[in-house]
């Protein structure tokens, strides 16, 4: 089987953006959108917001690759790094830690060239001290770099990138491109999104590193559309593809058979429009959050506040099937009469808003 890299044409990919002027045209009205609410929200509130996207993307980027970090060791890893911690707080998780760490140097640096070296330190904050690994350098050895699934005695090869002996060349010449592509570059690509989508297709096909490609061709999808905004991108790319997977894996296999990838462009764009609504609905939602408690917060005991943030904890999406008796008690280990009280309490109050009835009866947050 034939691969992109492979081809005579390789890597001049060629598309054709004939019907793609109405997401694209959406991502930048919501990329402006979210610019202005960040811009209107109080310091604290609008810090709140970015850190929780920022958090987001280096959780879910790292479930893509199977691993599951604790998001309370992602915050802290990203609030040291910020400033935003008077003492750092420890980190158990080198790991999430890693993960962090690269969250902020992509947000802090998107306006400067890609290196060999920019791309080697990422690398080295991801993974440093593995066991085994080659780490902040492209990888070596005789052996195919391929991407597989099944079982190990038979597996499904899915692709399989260049030899080693071809990625420093390889890569020489996407660091090229990626530079001479950004705003203000001799091959300029005037459409973020785009820019972005041709940016992970390229690198992952490279597919430079031993491990840790997936997490590094994200972030430098992410530096792609921050460069084209003039600003860091606020979202959650990672949350997007994560939540389709599946047709990810299957979009990115289908792009890497050719260099005509229009079909590829149209996915991608649609998970960067996407990601962009997801956040700005989180934008708004912290805006939300601010004046829910500034309205209720005088009225409400302990174990209603613990119970409201818990529910808000859960974001846009709401708190996985309401909020009731049973689970308040295990929430706040209160008894069941109090916490049947407490909850008529916040519903007269509008706080919450009762759905259903009789024992089957669960609460939705309400005055939002």
């Amino acid at each position: 089987m034939s691969y992109n890299w492979q081809q005579s044409d390789w890597p001049n990919f060629r598309f054709d953006l004939g019907g793609m002027e109405e997401p694209l045209l959406s991502f930048s009205n919501h990329a402006g959108q979210v610019g202005g609410l960040l811009e209107g929200l109080p310091d604290e509130l609008g810090t709140e917001a970015v850190l929780d996207l920022m958090i987001t993307e280096a959780v879910r980027t790292s479930a893509i690759e199977g691993e599951n970090l604790r998001r309370s060791d992602v915050m802290s890893s990203i609030r040291n790094r910020l400033g935003l911690n008077p003492v750092p707080e420890p980190v158990d998780s080198r790991l999430a830690d890693g993960a962090g760490e690269l969250m902020v140097a992509v947000r802090n640096s998107f306006r400067e060239p890609l290196t060999e070296a920019t791309l080697f330190s990422w690398h080295e904050m991801l993974l440093a001290k593995t066991p085994g690994l080659r780490v902040g350098a492209w990888r070596k050895g005789g052996d195919p770099m391929q991407v597989v699934s099944g079982r190990i005695d038979r597996p499904t090869v899915h692709f399989e990138a260049p030899p080693s002996a071809q990625v420093p060349s390889e890569m020489a010449g996407f660091i090229r491109w990626f530079n001479d592509t950004a705003s203000g570059g001799p091959k300029a690509i005037p459409h973020a999104p785009v820019r972005s989508a041709l940016a992970h297709l390229y690198f992952e096909s490279i597919h430079p590193f031993e491990d840790g490609n997936g997490r590094i061709g994200r972030a430098l999808s992410e530096k792609a559309l921050s460069q084209g905004l003039d600003r860091p991108v606020v979202l959650s790319l990672s949350a997007t593809i994560d939540a389709e997977r599946n047709a990810y894996y299957d979009a990115l296999k289908s792009a890497q058979r050719g260099n005509e990838v229009t079909e590829w462009l149209r996915w991608f764009v649609g998970v960067v429009v996407k990601a962009q609504q997801d956040a700005e609905a989180q934008v708004r939602f912290v805006l939300q959050k601010s004046k829910f408690f500034q309205r209720f917060e005088s009225e409400l005991n302990e174990r209603q506040l613990k119970v409201l943030r818990r529910m808000f904890d859960a974001g846009p999406d709401g708190f996985t099937g309401g909020m009731n008796a049973r689970k308040y008690v295990a929430l706040t280990g209160t008894s069941k009469a109090t916490a049947t009280r407490d909850l008529q309490q916040l519903a007269s109050f509008g706080a919450l808003v009762p759905v259903g009835g009789g024992r089957s009866t669960r609460y939705e947050l309400g005055g939002l």
